[in-house]
């Protein structure tokens, strides 16, 4: 079995222009919970043993401000930290302690796309637990490129991730037996497309979504289900234009898996899913997948 460096996507950090409103969205609607705050930033948690899965700062307009990743063993973030400079990332956090409530040991990069990446070790867990219709944890997130190739031979040269899948427009990237942590899509611009949350199951992402619409929150697209990783999903805009996906069911691989590439993963016309169910994607989703820049501060 492959030994990955990496071994989770724990969090995502994004700035708002509406710091209350968006707390206010992610808790009582989206389904998280606060559980600190930090130097301007406010941390939410999800019901798994992750002490937080999503970071809220204050800015002038939605960005990707981060992206956190867990790392096996303290000796991985030296490895990491020279494979990143040898591959011209910007060193913007050198190893030591993390300044936020998890704590742990932390390196902070910029891979040459414009990400911004951490890598954490010891940091803080919750006892975590399942409750149905409420996410448990970060499923992946989905990172637009204009140079997918290049990007995703850094997930795997550097990062040590596996491809998993290769569509026409998406390369897929894994880190454990979840078929995929990071997703890559091939776009005009480099930034944020969407972050997804995992929920218990298809009966809490059917209830959950229900419980967003009920909120005044349409959805994006879905329900449906995936082609690759198999995984059921709702999309969902957030109120400024972060798109998130309730998704469970995520197909559990290993290395035996074939990885399968564009020729084989083709729909018949006008299908967009397995079941056939989904309506088209809605344009304010369409649109809500490219707008969502890096930060570059």
């Amino acid at each position: 079995m492959t030994d990955f460096p990496i071994t989770a996507l724990r969090s995502v950090e994004i700035s708002t222009p509406d710091l209350p409103a968006s707390v206010d969205f992610y808790t009582r609607i989206w389904g998280l919970e606060q559980v600190g705050e930090h130097q301007g930033k406010v941390f939410l948690a999800a019901t798994g043993d992750d002490f937080h899965v999503l970071e809220l700062k204050a800015g002038d307009a939605s960005e990707l401000r981060k992206i956190t990743f867990r790392v096996r063993a303290r000796d991985e973030l030296e490895a990491l930290r020279t494979r990143a400079a040898d591959s011209g990332c910007e060193i913007l956090r050198d190893i030591g302690p993390a300044d936020g409530p998890a704590g742990g040991i932390r390196l902070v990069i910029r891979e040459p796309q414009g990400s911004v990446l951490e890598f954490v070790h010891g940091d803080k867990r919750r006892e975590g637990r399942g409750v149905a219709n409420r996410v448990q944890r970060l499923a992946h997130v989905n990172i637009n490129s204009t140079a997918i190739e290049a990007l995703s031979a850094f997930y795997r040269d550097v990062l040590g991730f596996r491809l998993t899948d290769r569509s026409k427009m998406m390369a897929f990237l894994r880190c454990n037996d979840d078929h995929h942590a990071v997703v890559l899509a091939e776009a005009p611009v480099n930034g944020l497309n969407h972050i997804a949350f995992l929920m218990p199951d298809l009966e809490s992402v059917m209830r959950g979504s229900g419980l967003v619409v009920d909120k005044g929150h349409p959805i994006g697209w879905g329900v449906g289900r995936h082609g690759p990783g198999d995984n059921v999903f709702a999309y969902f805009v957030d109120p400024h234009g972060v798109v998130i996906e309730y998704t469970a069911e995520v197909l559990q691989v290993d290395d035996d898996y074939r990885v399968k590439g564009p020729d084989e993963w083709v729909w018949p016309p006008g299908r967009t899913d397995h079941w056939g169910i989904a309506p088209p994607k809605s344009e304010a989703c369409k649109k809500a997948q490219l707008a969502v820049p890096f930060a570059r501060a």
